[in-house]
């Protein structure tokens, strides 16, 4: 080659150098997996021995054991291999304090006992169990925190009801299992064609808490992808083949899709093994079930779902809600649904604004299970 010109094998490794340079500069080192730590390693190095330096000097007030806090720090800050330079260090230290303080061999006077070797071996054993189980999924040392608050907030965000116009009242209530920060259940909302209509899906994946929040994680985002883009009778269809595509081992989750004239009131209702939804009529003031027909979502593919009609005139309310709100192990779901909406009556003369979170609160606050209840309110 001649006059400077570039392979594109050549083009391509200094894009790849352009890329790790961006990256790196932005505080992400994506290419290794984990980012530099020399900063908490340093500070960490420099605590061992003025730590054996306070004992030495103060036994009194700093003792040997003191040495397991730099040691649990290093277990929540540091990749394994810089773990275990901070042991060597801390080790050290600990024959140093020994040697000094028990010049004697051990005795009755003895300030650094076999019992405190222990306790610092075991909890560097803890720290770097924490160290490798950080590196095998991957959390940077600085971000570990940050990121599962970010998955928080990240599912928090995707179940915002969209604005409704005047008229129309909507409010959404989560409450995780075992007051956890996570939950199989969520919500996905977008005002469709031109604003005038609004589509809600409610979904309840296999499992509860923590052990859905990833799988709810990531159906609420591909159902928020869904939602708006397909016409609302292949909606369910699509979120099954998408289930199925998954092959999880708990790949299976209840949903309802609402599709709501914010016009007129008139709605359609698709279920995929969902529970029936409640309806108050304000002419009669009694509560109806609207129980729409399907299997499952992930069990099987081609699967049908056949809507159901309604209407919200004014004065109705529409209740959603998933199973953990109603039923349990002490509490069938028909009595479960009557207690729902005996409480529910409650709020019928004076407006169910904030009333869903107070329904959790009455019907189901001790239970072990997400539970999640959806309020829809025609003035």
């Amino acid at each position: 080659m001649t006059g400077g010109a570039e392979t594109p094998t050549a083009r391509m490794r200094k894009a790849l150098h352009r890329a790790r340079t961006s990256l790196r500069k932005a505080g992400v080192d994506y290419f290794r997996g984990d980012g530099s730590d020399w900063i908490a390693l340093g500070a960490l190095l420099f605590a061992v021995p003025a730590l054996a330096l306070g004992t030495l000097a103060m036994p009194e007030w700093c003792a040997p054991s003191a040495l397991v806090l730099p040691i649990v720090a290093g277990g929540l800050l540091l990749r394994p291999a810089s773990l275990l330079a901070l042991y060597a260090a801390s080790a050290l230290a600990l024959i140093v304090e020994a040697a000094v303080l028990n010049p004697g061999g051990y005795g009755d006077a003895d300030r650094v006992t076999p019992g405190t070797i222990l306790v610092v071996a075991a909890v560097g054993f803890l720290g770097l169990l924490i160290a490798q189980f950080r590196s095998r999924v991957g959390v940077p040392w600085r971000r570990g925190g940050t990121m599962l608050f970010d998955l928080r907030e990240r599912i928090r965000v995707q179940s915002k009801l969209p604005k409704l116009p005047r008229g129309w009242h909507r409010e959404m209530a989560l409450r995780p299992a075992g007051g956890q920060s996570f939950s199989g259940d969520f919500v996905v909302a977008a005002r469709t064609n031109g604003g005038r209509t609004l589509e809600v899906v409610l979904t309840d994946v296999s499992g509860k808490g923590m052990d859905a929040a990833s799988r709810a994680l990531l159906l609420s985002g591909a159902f928020g992808g869904l939602l708006g883009s397909l016409p609302p009778h292949a909606f369910l269809p699509a979120a099954n083949g998408y289930l199925l595509r998954q092959d999880w081992d708990e790949g299976f989750a209840t949903s309802v899709h609402l599709v709501l004239d914010l016009d007129s009131g008139d709605y359609e209702m698709y279920s995929a093994g969902h529970l029936p939804a409640l309806q108050l009529s304000a002419g009669t003031g009694r509560w109806e079930e609207m129980a729409a027909e399907g299997p499952l979502l992930g069990v099987y593919d081609g699967a049908q779902f056949d809507p159901i009609k309604g209407t919200l005139r004014p004065g109705d309310v529409l209740m959603l809600f998933t199973d953990g709100l109603v039923e349990t192990a002490e509490r069938d779901l028909t009595e479960g649904m009557d207690r729902l909406t005996g409480e529910a009556d409650r709020y019928v003369s004076v407006g169910f604004q904030g009333a869903a979170w107070h329904l959790i609160e009455a019907v189901a606050k001790d239970v072990n299970d997400d539970r999640a209840l959806l309020l829809l309110c025609r003035h």
